[in-house]
């Protein structure tokens, strides 16, 4: 039987679509969206657009105005309770008078969780959550893993061939994707906090890992994992220091003279313990969630998917599968590693999505079992 969506459905998918608009912008704060109704009709609408600014509900009232009193206010999710860069919404929802508060998702920061929607309820006003609540939780995934785990959420992506290599076997994958599947991954880099790369992908592809979308966006930070300090003073990276951070993640068994040598040269260094001559990807994940990274797109090889999946640190996968045969068992392959034995223990997806780009296809899906997820932490 088809659904027939509802009021409450139709003004919070507006509010949804506005907090869209705060991606990659807002970090590491959530996207937002808000929408105030009154007599069926939208008098004010607004969005978190930028870290430190006015929160969606406080832009949706301010377009409002005195109208606001006695309307319905339609917000993604709950309202802060505390004081941060901005006071808390809450007070202000409560002071224009406001009769009617639907929310989406309920807010999982522990400085507010429940607070927002409690406050308003023992103001009197009506307080009505889970209104497309599942969409609101994957828009906002990354923040709530970062708020019940302490570490950024990872997409991992790759390009590869029908036959499943991402590369020939003499390393050459320019391009295994189309035009219009890099110029997306252009801009999702644009939406994210940091492209992370290991040292075997710099050598070989020399990347840039800037953000090169036709309409422009904002260069995320570009990570390396680099377990010896092996990068090259002339690689693109570090030549563009200036134009965006690079993050070496190394380990405290790396060269000191290595280690100065690409400080000096710009980069920020960040020393885990090694984990088997490498890097511990847990702690460096531990790491990156108390500087508040969101969200981190792995854009490397197998061999740092392969221990990324090993240690359960993919929340998300993106694949570009292109219409060509490559061939060679010494081509390159998106995951390495042992692997399972059997198929029923291979990493399951849920909520896949599969669409055309360009002449690709992309499939997107989410790592089904994760603790945080599930609320088994």
């Amino acid at each position: 039987m088809e659904h027939t969506i509802t009021d409450d459905e139709r003004f919070m998918q507006m509010a949804l679509g506005l907090a869209e608009r705060g991606r990659g912008r807002v970090e590491p704060n959530p996207t937002v969206g808000a929408v105030v109704v009154k007599d069926g009709r939208v008098i004010g609408q607004g969005c978190h657009e930028y870290f430190g600014g006015a929160h969606a509900e406080v832009r949706a009232l301010d377009e409002a105005g005195s109208a606001s009193r006695g309307a319905t206010l339609y917000v993604s999710l709950e309202p802060c309770a505390h004081y941060g860069k901005t006071p808390p919404c809450v007070e202000r929802l409560i002071a224009a008078g406001l009769s009617r508060v639907v929310l989406a998702v309920m807010d999982p920061n522990p400085q507010t969780a429940g607070n927002g929607a409690r406050k308003l309820r023992q103001a009197g006003i009506e307080v009505v959550t889970g209104v497309m609540e599942e969409e609101a939780r994957k828009l906002n995934a990354p923040f709530s893993k970062l708020m019940t785990t302490g570490m950024p959420y990872v997409i991992a992506k790759w390009a590869m061939s029908l036959d499943g290599k991402t590369a020939t076997r003499t390393g050459d994958s320019r391009w295994v994707s189309s035009q219009k599947s890099r110029e997306y991954v252009h801009k999702i880099r644009s939406q994210v906090d940091a492209v992370m790369v290991g040292i075997g992908t710099v050598l070989r592809d020399d990347p840039l890992l800037t953000c090169r979308h036709p309409e422009g966006g904002r260069n995320p930070k570009r990570l390396v994992v680099d377990g010896q300090a092996r990068l090259p003073l002339n690689s693109q990276l570090v030549r563009t220091v200036s134009e965006a951070e690079v993050l070496v993640a190394t380990t405290d068994q790396a060269p000191a003279e290595r280690i100065d040598r690409l400080r000096k040269a710009g980069c920020r260094l960040i020393t885990v313990k090694n984990k088997g001559n490498r890097v511990d990807l847990t702690k460096l994940m531990k790491v990156l969630g108390k500087e508040q990274f969101t969200n981190i797109y792995v854009d490397g090889g197998s061999t740092l998917n392969a221990s990324l999946f090993e240690e359960g640190l993919v929340d998300k996968v993106m694949v570009f599968i292109s219409p060509r045969i490559i061939g060679g068992t010494e081509a390159f392959q998106p995951v390495s590693g042992i692997g399972v034995d059997m198929v029923e223990d291979a990493l399951k997806l849920k909520d896949v999505s599969v669409t055309r780009c360009g002449e690709d296809v992309l499939i997107e899906g989410i790592v089904s079992g994760l603790p945080w997820q599930e609320g088994r932490l």
